[in-house]
């Protein structure tokens, strides 16, 4: 694309480092020899296990033992457990309903089963008995990508190692696409784990749905590519894509949402992108490399983003500290012996509070006050509507007339508190199309989470983005609907993104 190639030659002092040659491509090594394997084994085989045995890794499924990012609240949990030959083991427990049919269940697992990859968090077996569907792979013990990202405690992630991080993926998914496995589901920053070693690791979970009939992506639509919300299926393309919000979670140190990236990208304001922690850290070449690939995955169309041999070909020459281990980069002890580390308590979720101060629209978000977005929303009118839409003499015809006839019910029950009345009308309105309304989304998304269907409102919201991509109250219903739904690290990161749109819009944006 290019348009990246000169911007960071004033803006950082980075080391200078010697142009090395791009690493040797992985071999494959030849299948693993056994089922007993032992703790020190780089892989192990694939196999089944019994529920007992899994019972007995997890202390009986124990929530001492739940490494899932969302703890308990998580639809599908992962445990970590030990088996008796004292291997660490990670093990996703699937809801009962996510996959009735049990031949089904054992056909995907052993598919993905019989890949093998260093750059993965294997898969090494399953448990199919009765109702219980469980997965089991290999158990990386030094955390998520987003965690070395988002909550660093002792040192950010080095530029060098988050180039590696991007490479490994990279290599990752283009081994899948060797192997004919090309659509990996929900890839972000908690799907990269971190093994004994350091070294980023792709999660075999995402080569499987949650459910047979599940949703490929779990984060909001901000993050998800446009075709997936068109026809609701992931392609090799939509891996890309997500590809390229890992990209951005690398350059910037925070998760944000691509349409405000590219929104930098095209103004020249990549340095803004980046992470402030690595100002004077970083080879601004190196970065307008990854800035652009990154753009390039990120494209609207499917076929004008690159494939997984073109990620691996621009990312391997940029591996300039290929001597040096990644635990050293990341600041932790190499565990030499990851079958007997010890457990550790998972620490109970404490509330986050916002990181901007925030409008009456964000502090009833906040609170997840109803009946005050009520009153704001109001209040609002259709004022922030200005500008969405379009109108020709269309505006004049009957159907038109019916139109807003209906949103007009709609607005009337919405006063009046009718909530299964405005959902009727605002829907009459909404199906039509002939004209887009951000706010009637909002209101018909309040509706929704009055009446107790966090889903739809957090459709509704997305689709509210759609029309208008910097609104906040877009952002801000996200956050509710994400918070009803248990998914509070991603409610946080909307209402801090609505309050820095807000805070954008302060300053004299619209």
């Amino acid at each position: 694309m290019g348009c990246c190639e000169s911007i960071f030659l004033t803006e950082t002092h980075p080391e200078k480092v010697q142009t090395q040659q791009p690493p040797p491509p992985y071999v494959e090594p030849p299948p693993s020899i056994g089922p007993n394997t032992t703790p020190g084994d780089m892989v192990s085989s694939f196999s089944e296990f019994s529920l007992s045995d899994l019972k007995a890794a997890t202390d009986n499924f124990s929530s001492n033992f739940i490494v899932s990012e969302s703890g308990e609240k998580a639809p599908n949990i992962v445990y970590k457990g030990r088996l008796q030959n004292r291997k660490w083991i990670a093990v996703k427990k699937f809801t009962k309903v996510a996959w009735p049919d049990a031949k089904q269940f054992v056909e995907e697992a052993s598919g993905v089963g019989k890949l093998r990859h260093p750059r993965f968090a294997n898969l090494i077996g399953y448990c199919c008995d009765g109702d219980e569907r469980l997965l089991v792979a290999e158990f990386m013990p030094n955390d998520t990508l987003a965690k070395h990202l988002f909550h660093w405690e002792n040192q950010t992630i080095e530029w060098a190692m988050r180039l590696r991080v991007a490479y490994y993926i990279a290599e990752a998914l283009e081994y899948c696409t060797t192997k004919g496995r090309a659509l990996y589901h929900d890839l972000n920053a908690y799907r990269v784990l971190f093994d004994e070693g350091g070294d980023p690791r792709l999660s075999c979970f995402g080569l499987m749905k949650n459910s047979r009939d599940g949703k490929s992506y779990s984060t909001n639509l901000a993050y998800t590519p446009p075709e997936y919300l068109k026809n609701g299926r992931v392609t090799p393309e939509s891996v890309i894509y997500s590809f390229g919000t890992v990209l951005l979670d690398l350059l910037s140190g925070k998760h944000i949402p691509p349409s405000h990236a590219l929104d930098l990208i095209r103004g020249k304001n990549i340095i803004l992108l980046m992470d402030s922690h690595l100002e004077g850290k970083f080879s601004t070449e190196d970065a307008t490399v990854v800035v652009n690939l990154a753009s390039q995955c990120l494209q609207y169309e499917p076929r004008d983003r690159p494939n997984t041999e073109d990620l691996v070909s621009t990312l391997a020459p940029l591996q300039t500290k290929p001597e040096v281990p990644s635990y050293v980069m990341l600041g932790i002890e190499k565990q030499e012996d990851a079958a007997i580390a010890p457990i550790a308590p998972i620490a109970p979720i404490t509330p986050i509070t916002p990181q901007r101060p925030l409008s009456s629209m964000g502090e009833a978000c906040s609170r997840i006050d109803l009946t005050a977005i009520h009153q704001i929303l109001i209040m609002t009118h259709y004022r922030d509507d200005e500008g969405t839409n379009e109108l020709s003499f269309q505006e004049w015809t009957q159907q038109m007339r019916d139109m807003l006839e209906a949103r007009k019910r709609g607005d009337f029950a919405f006063r009046d508190k009718n909530f299964k009345a405005a959902i009727d009308c605002y829907s009459q309105f909404i199906d039509v199309g002939t004209m887009v309304s951000p706010t009637v989304f909002a209101r018909r998304s309040l509706c929704y989470l009055l009446c107790d269907q966090p889903d739809a409102a957090l459709r509704d919201a997305m689709q509210a983005q759609c029309v208008y991509p910097d609104w906040p109250t877009a952002f801000y219903m996200q956050s509710v609907a994400l918070a009803k739904l248990d998914m509070q690290k991603d409610a946080i990161d909307m209402l801090n993104e609505a309050a820095a749109l807000e805070e954008k819009r302060q300053r004299g944006g619209r």
